[in-house]
């Protein structure tokens, strides 16, 4: 499959400044951008850094970012899912999982969030993918933001439902191992019957069989 790939950009006002919401952004612009201190959600922001940097080299990678003059201050990540994960199973060439979404605490509450995913789905080239996201709350950041799991879970489903992907049910065991967590995907409009029909295979795959 081509990964076609196009930049789109678009101004975001908020009360602690102006942001750029941009991309798919190259590994070379993300080297030359400073990486904020508070990007921490999933590891180091050095080592973080250096994995936006390899998901940008990837052909499927897509890296959306939220910048403040020259410093990232948010970000989203679009890359195949991985090997480990029941989604990689079908090898589904047109399936591509948002793999993390994370805002500097300043700016939250401004719908950096909710703008990312809009400027990912202004590229017409996501209409030929299924794109998944598996949510666990043990991700989310309940105490930084004070939000209990079921409201945490209600700002996630908002944020996502911006960009287009829908709560989709499935027997994954890590997904029902909590009530909050969940699955949610955004189908393409060119994406053809048969990779509907082979992802709904992977989303129940301990169905018994009679």
């Amino acid at each position: 499959m081509e990964h076609k790939k196009t930049y789109n950009a678009k101004e975001l006002k908020t009360p602690n400044g102006t942001l750029i919401i941009e991309g798919p952004i190259s590994s070379v612009q993300l080297k030359a951008l400073d990486f904020h201190k508070d990007l921490i959600a999933f590891r180091p922001p050095e080592q973080q850094h250096k994995a936006l940097i390899g998901i940008a080299d990837l052909p499927e990678g897509r890296i959306i970012i939220a910048r403040h003059r020259n410093t990232i201050v948010g970000y989203v990540t679009f890359l195949y899912p991985d090997p480990m994960e029941r989604w990689s199973e079908g090898k589904i060439e047109n399936l591509i999982e948002l793999g993390a979404i994370e805002v500097i605490p300043e700016f939250r509450g401004c719908a950096v969030g909710k703008n990312l995913l809009k400027v990912s789905m202004m590229d017409d080239a996501m209409e030929d993918y299924i794109i998944i996201t598996t949510e666990y709350y043990w991700h989310w950041d309940l105490k930084g933001t004070k939000l209990n799991v079921w409201e945490y879970r209600k700002v996630m489903e908002k944020m996502m439902n911006a960009g287009g992907l829908e709560w989709y049910a499935t027997d994954d065991p890590e997904i029902c191992s909590h009530p909050a967590n969940c699955l949610m995907a955004r189908i393409g409009k060119r994406v053809d019957i048969e990779s509907i029909q082979r992802f709904d295979r992977l989303r129940f795959m301990n169905r018994l069989m009679y």
